[in-house]
């Protein structure tokens, strides 16, 4: 496995955001604990009518305002950072200390196109099953919906999972499909596996389970399933409106 250039190992945290003046502050209190650090915190505003804005200012953090819709952010986001390594964070996703030292030894292997942390999704309690079905969907969603991609080596990594990547590669790809909302992440998979592997580390990631907290976990997982069926079937336009903002 062949090292690669101390140059190339800024890490670059994009966390788009929309309305999250609750999740920040612990996200916050956490990003200013990690070691290393990373080279750049980048937050990217789909057009707040809270005081996310004036949060992100509060940290130090470097603002960048979009429309609305997470491809648009993510896109813009990358665009906006320097570093070579690029890791997409939400809002209500806590990392463990040491991610960036992971993103770094991870993305030394050259194979490794695309790579994201396992998510565990607590909140008041840990939602074990719906945590194992967010892992074993990253398998069954490619093999149920795109066989012939599944046996090209595709996996589906969401964006709870703090998906991670070469920025030199994700520009090569195109990024996100710009009018994106919901399941970004999904044809993001499909692109970068074609440059290499997509692998899920085995390091922890807490997730939070505002949504099943509000829908409950039937109906959670119901509409979690629902929306890959018509990313699958090609139904986009759908996607949004059966995936409602809960903040």
């Amino acid at each position: 496995m062949a090292g690669l250039p101390a140059v190339t190992k800024s890490v670059a945290l994009v966390i788009p955001l929309l309305d999250e003046e609750k999740a920040l502050p612990a996200l916050i209190e956490v990003v200013r604990t990690l070691d290393p650090q990373p080279a750049e915190i980048i937050a990217v505003d789909g057009g707040s009518t809270d005081r996310t804005r004036g949060i992100v200012r509060e940290a130090g953090w470097t603002l960048v305002e979009t429309a609305k819709g997470r491809a648009l952010q993510i896109n813009a986001g990358v665009k906006a950072a320097q570093s070579s390594l690029v890791c997409i964070l939400h809002a209500d996703t806590i990392p463990p200390p040491d991610m960036v030292q992971v993103i770094r030894e991870t993305l030394e292997d050259n194979r490794i196109a695309l790579a994201s942390f396992t998510p565990l999704i607590t909140g008041e309690k840990t939602r074990w099953f719906t945590s194992a079905h967010n892992f074993i969907k990253t398998w069954y969603a490619p093999l149920l919906t795109r066989p012939h991609l599944f046996f090209r080596g595709v996996r589906l990594l969401f964006g709870d999972h703090a998906m991670f990547f070469r920025r030199a590669d994700f520009l090569v790809i195109g990024g996100c499909t710009p009018g994106d909302a919901v399941m970004e992440e999904a044809d993001l998979c499909v692109k970068f596996a074609e440059l290499g592997r997509i692998e899920m580390v085995r390091r922890v990631v807490r997730t939070s389970d505002r949504r099943i907290a509000a829908w409950g976990p039937v109906k959670a997982n119901w509409i979690y399933f629902k929306v890959g069926m018509l990313w699958a079937f090609g139904l986009r336009s759908r996607m949004e409106k059966n995936y409602p903002d809960v903040r």
